[in-house]
Parts: C-alpha cells; sequence; structure tokens
C-alpha cells in the first residue's frame, strides 16, 4: 500500500511520462495483462491510455488490472491512468 507521499512522487515521475498502452474497444484481454505485467517489471510504473471507442470506464480497468498484475493504483486523469509495482529484478525507482 502506498503513502501519500510515495503516491505524490509517483504522480511526479507520471506527469512526464507518454502513454505505452491503449485499451481499445476488445477490453482487457489476457495478453494484454501480459504484456502489462512485462512492462511493470521492466519499467514499474506505466501510464495506460483507455480511447473513448472502448466504453470502459477508466477507474474500473485500473481496478482490473491493478487486481490481475498485483500492482498498486496512482492516479486517473480523463482517459489516462498510471499503475505501479516494484521490479522483482529491475528496481530502478526508491520511493521516499
Amino acid at each position: 500500500m502506498l503513502t501519500g507521499k510515495q503516491r505524490s512522487y509517483l504522480k511526479g515521475i507520471a506527469n512526464t511520462m507518454d502513454p505505452i498502452f491503449q485499451v481499445g474497444k476488445n477490453g482487457i484481454t489476457e495478453n494484454f495483462v501480459k504484456q502489462v505485467d512485462e512492462a511493470l517489471e521492466a519499467r514499474e510504473i506505466i501510464k495506460i491510455n483507455v480511447l473513448n471507442n472502448s466504453y470502459l470506464d477508466t477507474t474500473k480497468v485500473a481496478k482490473d488490472l491493478v487486481e490481475s498484475t498485483n500492482a498498486e493504483f496512482v492516479q486517473s486523469i480523463g482517459n489516462k491512468l498510471v499503475i505501479y509495482r516494484e521490479s522483482k529484478e529491475n528496481k530502478k525507482i526508491q520511493l521516499p
């Protein structure tokens, strides 16, 4: 569980990032979850864009991804969401 200070720190990092994944009308598939899981291991923090044509709620997408990848929800602004998971082998981010 992230503290407020840690969440704020991660929001600062995510502010300059571009989304690396998009959720479209196919929704969250098993393959998509696998790719997100691998990206979290490599980068620790990722930003995902939920497209307008997907008809999915951003908070629902975030909740599903957090549960399936064992990650932490950082923030959701508009159609973009940010999730974080500490890497087991490639630790890059040092939380305060």
